[in-house]
């Protein structure tokens, strides 16, 4: 599997985005040859991807090379599985290896992080005169959505990529802060349901004759559509779902006293009420300098984070059908700089 992900090009690279699109990734651990071939029979329906914007170190997180002066001030952590490490930051993540499928042999075509981040979560290289959807976006598609008020796709914490040229209807919801969570969805104490609906009724008398003329414009249709669904959404108790401070002090100390962590405990509670793909980034990877005094941070936070995602995940039975993927735009250099820092190495990264 790893030799098959790290010579995958183009069209080959696409062929395996839709496979795996189409079974939301196949399987929960994707570790041989049979489990890409039965693909198809997977029984994931939901993913949370945490993606590591700045480029994600391998040596000093999911592949580290002990042996090796490379390795730098990094230490390292021996995992559930025998002769295996993880950097010293992970030691939750390290005791969950059997519910994970370490990629080693990732590569990348470009250094760049936009063109890289956009080839990603495309799988297409970035060209002007084309928006190619993002993975939630094509995953909607293909499957559906889950549930009739939620949105089937939630970016947490950054921009990712849009619907592209699917429209508007596949487009994911933005959450910039997820203590925040779906902001503006409360109006003033005194507006009532009877009073916010003749509002409502009013802004459609004044779109009508837009509308006349517009009937067969697929970007106002779909505009119009996304309205309507943020109102059922607005009416609906299923808005909880992105209110983390239903959740105990105790819970979300678990996740991390940062953005990152919260929102991934607000990924958990998305996947548990239906939402079927949410992207959670976290940023301050791009570690050209000072990378032994940064790396413990980020690598900590993440490492909190995911642990007790994949753990509360398992605790309610919804990991068999999540996936849950840790994902980077390229690697970082083995050697280290005069900054005491690694520069970009799209040659090797790991997931």
């Amino acid at each position: 599997m790893i030799k098959k992900l790290a010579t995958t090009k183009g069209s080959d690279r696409r062929q395996f985005m839709q496979v795996a699109a189409g079974a939301l990734l196949g399987v929960n651990v994707l570790s041989s040859e049979e489990a890409f071939a039965a693909a198809s029979d997977g029984k994931a329906k939901q993913i949370v991807y945490l993606f590591m914007a700045g480029a994600m170190s391998h040596i000093d997180t999911f592949d580290p090379k002990p042996s090796s002066k490379n390795q730098g001030q990094t230490g390292t952590v021996n995992t559930s599985i025998s002769g295996v490490k993880f950097g010293e930051s992970f030691k939750n993540l390290s005791k969950l290896t059997s519910e994970m499928a370490v990629i080693r042999g990732l590569t990348q075509e470009t250094g760049a992080h936009g063109p890289a981040r956009y080839l990603i979560r495309t799988s297409y290289k970035e060209i002007a005169s084309t928006q190619h959807p993002g993975m939630g976006s094509w995953i909607q598609l293909l499957d559906g959505r889950i549930s009739k008020t939620l949105p089937s796709t939630v970016h947490i914490g950054g921009d990712g990529e849009g619907p592209g040229y699917l429209g508007t209807k596949y487009a994911p919801v933005p959450i910039a802060d997820p203590a925040r969570g779906l902001e503006d969805t409360k109006g003033p104490a005194y507006l009532k349901e009877s009073q916010f609906s003749r509002r409502l009724r009013l802004s459609e008398g004044f779109d009508r004759n837009f509308r006349s003329v517009t009937q067969n414009n697929t970007k106002v249709n779909g505009y119009d559509a996304l309205y309507e669904e943020a109102v059922t959404l607005l009416k609906s108790d299923d808005i909880k779902a992105f209110d983390i401070n239903e959740e105990s002090d105790a819970v979300k100390e678990k996740y991390g006293a940062n953005r990152f962590g919260q929102g991934c405990l607000l990924a958990r509670r998305l996947i548990e009420s239906g939402v079927r793909y949410v992207e959670v980034q976290s940023g301050g990877w791009d570690m050209h300098r000072d990378i032994f005094n940064t790396m413990p941070t980020r690598g900590g936070e993440l490492d909190q984070a995911a642990g007790a995602l994949i753990s509360d995940l398992k605790e309610r039975g919804l990991l068999d059908q999540t996936m849950v993927v840790i994902g980077t735009e390229f690697g970082r250099k083995p050697n280290i700089n005069i900054n005491t820092g690694r520069d970009h190495h799209p040659a090797a990264f790991s997931g």
